[in-house]
C-alpha cells in the first residue's frame, strides 16, 4: 500500500521532531569552560562590524565592514589580561546602494584612497563573568581616539569543519564621528553611531 506525498511529509517531519536533542545541539555554547585559552586568530568570514547612525530623524541608517588580520591572546584563568588587535579593510565597506558605497568611501568621507584601514588595539580589559568590558584605543580616518566595547561570550566549542576550537563575541559600543574626523552632514545625520559587533576567532594550531 503507498503511501500519499503529504502522508510522507508528516512523517519525516514527526521523525524530525522525534530525533534525541542531543543531535540538534550547535556545536558551541556560552560556556567559559569550553575555552582553552591561548592565541586565536581573526576568522575574517564571520566577523562583523555594523555601524548605525539616525538619519534625517527618519530612519536609522546601518552599514556594515568585515575584518582583515586580528589577534585575540586570552587565558580563562585571567581574562582580565586577555588583549585583542584588529585591522579592519574600510574597502570591506557594504551598504544597500553601490552609489551611496562610492559616496562614503570617497574623499569626502572615508576617504578609502588615503585611509584604507582602521585599526582597533585594547589597553585594558574587566571581566564580569562571561562578559568583559574592554577599553581601547580606535584609529580611523587617521585619527586615535579611546573606544569601550561592552562584550558577551556568544558560544565556544570545536567547529566541526575546521576541527580547531573557535569562541564568539558579540559587543556594542557607541563613538562620535566627529571624534574621527568625520562629522560630514551634522545634524542631517547622527554625530553619534551605535556599533554592533560579531567577532569569531579560531585558536592557533
Amino acid at each position: 500500500m503507498s503511501m500519499k506525498p503529504l502522508s510522507l511529509l508528516a512523517l519525516a517531519f514527526a521523525l524530525g521532531l522525534a530525533m534525541p536533542a542531543a543531535a540538534q545541539e550547535m556545536p558551541g555554547k556560552a560556556d567559559v569552560a569550553r575555552i582553552s585559552g591561548g592565541t586565536y586568530g581573526v576568522d575574517t568570514n564571520h566577523t562583523q562590524i555594523i555601524w548605525t547612525v539616525d538619519h534625517l530623524g527618519l530612519s536609522p541608517l546601518s552599514g556594515m565592514f568585515g575584518a582583515g588580520e586580528g589577534t585575540l591572546n586570552l587565558d580563562p584563568k585571567a581574562p582580565q589580561a586577555a588583549t585583542l588587535q584588529l585591522s579592519i579593510p574600510i574597502s570591506t565597506l557594504a551598504v544597500t546602494s553601490k552609489s551611496f558605497g562610492q559616496d562614503l568611501g570617497g574623499s569626502g568621507f572615508f576617504d578609502v584612497a588615503k585611509f584604507p584601514s582602521a585599526t582597533f588595539k585594547s589597553t585594558k580589559v574587566t571581566p564580569h563573568g562571561a562578559k568583559a568590558t574592554v577599553e581601547g584605543e580606535l584609529t580611523l580616518h587617521g585619527v586615535t581616539h579611546p573606544v569601550t566595547l561592552e562584550v558577551s561570550l556568544f558560544g565556544a566549542g570545536i567547529n566541526p569543519r575546521s576541527k580547531r576550537e573557535e569562541i564568539g563575541f558579540t559587543a556594542t559600543a557607541t563613538l562620535r564621528r566627529s571624534d574621527f574626523g568625520l562629522g560630514v552632514a551634522v545634524p542631517l545625520v547622527s554625530d553619534e553611531v551605535k556599533l554592533d559587533l560579531v567577532g569569531v576567532f579560531r585558536k592557533n594550531s
